[in-house]
């Protein structure tokens, strides 16, 4: 008797991602059914990429829901935005109760949010999941980073766990986050953080270059030995091979490229975020801020023949104390940023109610995805040994670390500016770090202003929580506006 395969899970997006994600699926034993709305594609999908595997199409979306085992479970890889709404208002009049809708895009976590509420009140169960590692990820092992309606995660553990990159003793770098937009906050976060790496090693490029004096291959074999360091990770890893490519000339092809970065907003979302919950998440700001910097490059091209910089200064110190200095630096301000990075995680829990696992979290980027690194390890660890840490900057393991930076980070940053050198997330790093070490900042100066002014009201030091007024000027009046937050 003819028995139709009934598929374990679909997928509705056959972009490079989506036929990766299909295909390590399969790789895995799951069958997947196929969907796109362009139909043809789907039809060159299975006579190329999948042939010869278990993948089977669907011709349309009625064809694939039927023939998918229940609850049904459906990826949806398709444009962040209207198309996600459009493919899941067509897939709910064909559902059932305790069916599972999956978007695995780069969705504003305010979107999944908002979807998670109007499927919950359809009887069907929504996971919005944070997809990390770009096409290799997707095909080898990514970082997933599931949250929403948490009764559908038994029902997609074994798949996504199975997919997802594998650390360690095969851990996989894939857990249920949490509710809501939870995943998507999270990816949002990886992402700022990955802006943050990105321009740190920029910044330790533009030393090397311009300070040291460095070539291409000399700055090729330094972030060789540094990825045997504490800085073993993906980024530094391509930088190297990025610094040794050569264009088919013969010549290296970096300096060819146009320094005018692009960018597709989640670093920027993050940095709002950051604004709209009160975390000093500087150095994600600085780094959305240099991509805008570096975009104005007409304007910087005729600045440049204008404005001047330091006169004759030439590096006379030890070269390769100097590189140690910039590869401590460059320790340093990463160790700041993941420590900015995880607070805006608690603020939002906070904001939002979610229970986060920070330990898992970091463990969901050891591998698979762009900021994976060995350092991720020990923010696990640091989470292991306090789950209620409040930064990880109060961790010994890391406030040891950066005091062993310490110097090397000043003498960087202090070299780079006499020599006339952008270091927007070296300096911001540095700056968070001693406004955190600090008991006592200039913020009492701000608050007199502030009431002189606006009547906006202060606290004494021996008296917090009880607000006044003070008639600064004799002709100010004793009335105090509301007092609010700023």
């Amino acid at each position: 008797v003819f028995q139709r395969i009934l598929a374990d899970i679909a997928l509705i997006g056959l972009a490079v991602m989506g036929q990766n994600l299909i295909m390590n699926m399969n790789d895995h034993g799951f069958v997947v059914c196929a969907y796109n709305r362009t139909v043809s594609k789907v039809h060159d999908f299975l006579k190329n990429e999948a042939k010869g595997s278990k993948v089977i199409g669907a011709e349309s979306l009625e064809d694939m829901v039927s023939k998918l085992k229940t609850p049904r479970r459906i990826i949806l890889l398709v444009k962040a935005g209207q198309a996600v709404d459009d493919f899941i208002d067509k897939l709910v009049p064909l559902l059932e109760a305790g069916d599972i809708i999956i978007d695995g895009g780069n969705s504003e976590y305010r979107d999944t949010t908002r979807r998670c509420k109007s499927l919950r009140e359809k009887g069907l169960l929504f996971v919005g999941s944070g997809v990390s590692g770009g096409e290799e990820g997707a095909r080898y092992g990514p970082s997933l980073m599931p949250g929403g309606h948490k009764e559908a995660w038994p029902h997609l553990k074994e798949i996504f766990q199975s997919i997802a990159a594998k650390v360690g003793t095969g851990e996989p770098c894939c857990d249920w986050v949490g509710d809501e937009g939870a995943g998507h906050f999270v990816k949002m976060v990886h992402n700022g953080i990955e802006y943050g790496d990105m321009q740190l090693i920029c910044e330790a490029y533009h030393l090397m270059k311009d300070v040291l004096g460095m070539d291409h291959d000399e700055m090729a074999q330094a972030f060789d030995r540094w990825n045997k360091t504490e800085l073993d990770s993906f980024l530094i890893e391509i930088t190297a091979n990025i610094f040794k490519y050569r264009d088919s000339d013969g010549t290296h092809l970096l300096p060819k490229i146009r320094d005018s970065a692009g960018q597709k907003g989640t670093g920027k979302w993050t940095a709002i975020s950051a604004l709209e919950y009160g975390t000093p998440v500087t150095l994600i700001g600085e780094a959305v801020f240099a991509r805008c910097l570096s975009s104005l490059k007409d304007e910087r091209v005729e600045a440049s023949r204008s404005l001047s910089g330091p006169q004759g200064v030439k590096f006379s110190g030890d070269k390769a104390a100097f590189l140690e200095d910039i590869r401590k630096a460059l320790y340093a301000s990463k160790i700041i940023s993941y420590a900015q990075g995880f607070m805006l995680l608690r603020q939002a829990a906070k904001e939002f109610g979610w229970s986060l696992n920070y330990g898992a979290i970091a463990l969901m980027w050891r591998g698979g995805c762009i900021i994976r690194s060995v350092f991720l390890g020990k923010i696990k660890e640091a989470f292991d040994r306090d789950a209620e840490l409040q930064s990880l900057l109060l961790d010994s393991f890391f406030s040891n670390a950066v005091q062993d930076c310490q110097e090397s980070w000043r003498r960087t940053v202090s070299t780079g500016v006499q020599h006339g050198i952008p270091m927007p997330c070296f300096t911001t790093a540095l700056s968070f770090y001693d406004g955190y070490r600090t008991e006592k900042l200039p913020a009492n100066l701000l608050q007199a202003q502030r009431d002189y002014f606006g009547a906006h009201t202060y606290e004494l030091l021996s008296d917090p929580g009880h607000f006044i007024h003070t008639n600064w000027t004799g002709h100010g009046g004793n009335i105090s506006s509301s007092s609010y937050n700023a």
